[in-house]
C-alpha cells in the first residue's frame, strides 16, 4: 500500500476480536478498501481468539455497502470449521476473493496514485521473494496496531513451496510451487525493523521444513541440508534483534533429518545455540502404518521419525533458561487419510507408547482428523470420516496414557517456568510464556491481566499444568494458592494462615514444623 502512496497514517489493522467487542466499526464503515485476512488449513483450539466464520464475513461485507473488500489467505483454498470434512467454497456480493496470493492482489489493484482499479481486470499472482523483502520492511509498523502488542509474536516467512517430486495427499503447499527461498540478508532485515517497532519476539515459521532452508537440490528425493545458510540466518537475526526475548522454529520435516543426519544434527546445534529455550521442531508424522504412509505419499516412514525424534532429543533435552527444554519434537498426526484401518490406531498407539518407554519427550502431539481441500489427491476420498468414533477414543488414550506421562517427563513437579503471561479468568487463571508452542498454565488465583509471573509446577493435566506464582510470597498468598504447594492439604493451609506474618524461614520452620518441601517454592517478606 505504501508503495501505491497511501500513507502509514491511512492504514490500519483490527482483529475480528475487536470487532466482536463492538470496537473498529467507524473504522470499517471510513474505509475505502478493506482487506480480509481469514481462513485456516490446520483447524485447532485457541485460547484468546476464534478465526473469523462466514457468517461474520458476510455481516462485515453487508455493513460495509459499496465499499470494496478483498478477502483473502488461507480461506481461497476453501472454508472449513474443523477436521474431518471437506473444505467448502462460498459466496458473497460485494466481496472479491483473492484466488492466490492477497498481499500481491491488494498490490495490483491499487493503482498509482491511490487509485483502485477494477479487480475483475486484475491477474492472481504470488509474491516475488524481492517484493516480501520489500512490503516486510515496510509494512512492519503496523505491529503496534496489534492489541497485544508489544507482545506479538513475529512470524518470520524464510521460503513457500515443497521440493518434493510427489506431495503428501492433503498437503496445499504444492499450490505455492517450487520453493523459493528468501534471501538471508533480507530476512535479517525485516527482524532488524520490527525489533525497531517493539518486537522481541520471533517465530521462524511458514516454510514446510526449516531445515531444508537453502538446500541444496542434487536431484534426490529431498534436498542436501545447508548448515551454513541455516548459521547465518539465526547469527544475522540475533545481530539485528540482540535483545530479543524469544527466537523460535516451526516445522522441521523427519524425513530430512533422517536422510540426513550428520548435517541435521549441525542445525539443531546450530538452533540451540542461537534460539531462546522452550523451542518446538513441529514433525508431520502423519501415521505410523506404512501403508498409510504409502498410500498419501507422506514424508517418512516410522523409524524415520523415530531417528528425527532421537536426535532432536539427544541435541535439545537440556533445560534452558525458560524452565523448559531447549528445543524438542512436536509430532503431528492425521487421522482420516486414505487406507486407513483399524489396525493403524493400533499402530499410531504402539509408536506413541514406544517413545514413552522408552524416555523420549515430545513437546506436544497434535492429533487431528484431515481437512480436504479442492486440487489435492484427498479431495475425492470418501473415507475420511469412516472412524470418527475410533479417532474419539484413541484421542482420549492417547491425553490418558501419553500425554500426561510425556508432560510430567517434560515438565516435573517443582520446575520453574519463567515469564509467563496471564491471559484469562476462568474461574482460574490461564497464562502462558510467549512461545512458538507454548504450554497452557493454570494457576487457582485471580491474578492480574498482562502480568508476567516466574510459575513452579505443582500439578500436570492432560495437556496443560498447574503452577503457583514462584518464589510465592507466604505471608499474603491465598489459601487456594497455598494449598497446592507440595505435601499441603487444606488442614495445613489453614495452619499456615493461622501463623502469619513469619519472620523468616526459622519462625516458619518453628510454628509449622517439618517444611523442607515447602521451603524451595516460597519466600517470606
Amino acid at each position: 500500500m505504501i508503495e501505491r502512496g497511501i500513507p502509514p497514517t491511512h492504514i490500519h489493522y483490527i482483529t475480528i476480536d475487536q470487532i466482536r467487542k463492538g470496537l473498529g466499526h467507524g473504522l470499517l464503515k471510513a474505509a475505502g478498501l478493506i482487506v480480509i485476512i481469514a481462513g485456516m488449513t490446520v483447524p485447532g483450539k485457541y485460547l484468546r481468539g476464534t478465526p473469523i466464520n462466514l457468517s461474520e464475513i458476510g455481516d462485515i461485507t453487508r455493513a460495509v455497502a459499496d465499499t470494496p473488500v478483498i478477502l483473502g489467505g488461507p480461506i481461497r483454498l476453501g472454508y472449513g470449521s474443523q477436521g474431518g470434512m471437506r473444505a467448502s467454497g462460498f459466496n458473497f456480493a460485494g466481496l472479491t476473493l483473492a484466488q492466490s496470493d492477497i498481499e500481491a492482489f491488494v498490490h495490483d489493484v491499487l493503482a498509482p496514485g491511490r487509485g483502485l482499479k477494477d479487480p475483475d481486470s486484475v491477474d492472481h499472482r504470488e509474491r516475488t521473494t524481492q517484493e516480501i523483502a520489500r512490503w516486510g520492511v515496510k509494512g512492519a509498523f503496523m505491529i503496534d496496531q496489534h492489541p497485544d502488542y508489544p507482545h506479538v509474536m513475529c512470524e518470520l516467512e524464510t521460503y513457500r513451496g515443497c521440493a518434493r517430486p510427489e506431495h503428501c495427499s492433503f498437503c496445499t503447499e504444492p499450490f505455492y510451487g517450487e520453493p523459493d527461498f528468501r534471501e538471508i540478508r533480507d530476512v535479517v532485515s525485516e527482524v532488524g525493523v520490527l525489533y525497531h517497532h517493539g518486537a522481541r519476539y520471533f517465530r521462524i515459521g511458514r516454510q514446510p521444513d526449516l531445515f531444508s532452508y537453502h538446500a541444496r537440490d542434487l536431484g534426490e528425493e529431498l534436498p542436501v541440508p545447508d548448515p551454513g545458510a541455516i548459521e547465518r540466518l539465526y547469527r544475522g537475526i540475533r545481530s539485528a534483534a540482540p535483545g530479543l526475548e524469544v527466537l523460535h522454529m516451526d516445522n522441521a520435516n523427519p524425513g530430512t533429518i533422517a536422510a540426513y543426519p550428520v548435517e541435521s544434527e549441525q542445525i539443531a546445534r546450530i538452533i540451540v545455540k542461537y534460539h531462546t529455550s522452550g523451542d518446538v521442531a513441529a514433525m508431520g508424522m502423519e501415521s505410523a502404518d506404512p501403508a498409510v504412509v504409502r498410500a498419501n505419499c507422506l514424508k517418512a516412514m516410522p523409524g524415520d521419525v523415530l531417528e528425527a525424534i532421537k536426535l532432536v532429543n539427544r541435541v535439545g533435552n537440556r533445560r534452558g533458561n525458560s524452565g523448559l527444554p531447549e528445543l524438542l519434537p512436536g509430532l503431528n498426526i492425521i487421522n482420516g487419510l486414505k487406507g486407513e484401518t483399524k489396525e493403524t490406531f493400533d499402530l499410531n498407539f504402539r509408536f506413541l507408547n514406544m517413545l514413552q518407554d522408552s524416555g523420549l519427550m515430545v513437546r506436544r502431539i497434535n492429533i487431528r482428523q484431515v481437512m480436504t481441500f479442492p486440487g489435492t489427491s484427498m479431495w475425492q476420498y470418501e473415507g475420511a470420516g469412516k472412524y470418527h468414533d475410533l479417532f474419539m477414543r484413541f484421542k482420549d488414550k492417547v491425553h490418558e496414557r501419553i500425554d500426561l506421562p510425556n508432560l510430567k517427563r517434560v515438565v516435573p513437579v517443582g520446575s520453574v517456568l519463567k515469564g509467563v503471561m496471564c491471559e484469562v479468568h476462568d474461574g482460574i487463571t490461564f497464562g502462558r510464556q510467549m512461545a512458538s508452542y507454548p504450554l497452557l498454565v493454570g494457576i487457582p488465583d485471580r491474578l492480574p491481566l498482562g502480568q508476567f509471573i516466574d510459575v513452579s509446577v505443582t500439578g500436570h493435566g492432560h495437556r496443560s499444568i498447574t503452577g503457583i506464582p514462584y518464589p510465592l510470597d507466604i505471608n499474603i498468598a491465598g489459601a487456594k494458592i497455598i494449598s497446592q504447594l507440595p505435601g499441603v492439604g487444606k488442614k495445613r493451609t489453614k495452619s499456615i494462615i493461622r501463623g502469619r506474618p513469619y519472620r523468616d524461614e526459622n519462625d516458619f520452620a518453628g510454628k509449622l514444623g517439618d517444611v523442607e518441601g515447602i521451603l524451595p517454592f516460597i519466600k517470606i517478606e
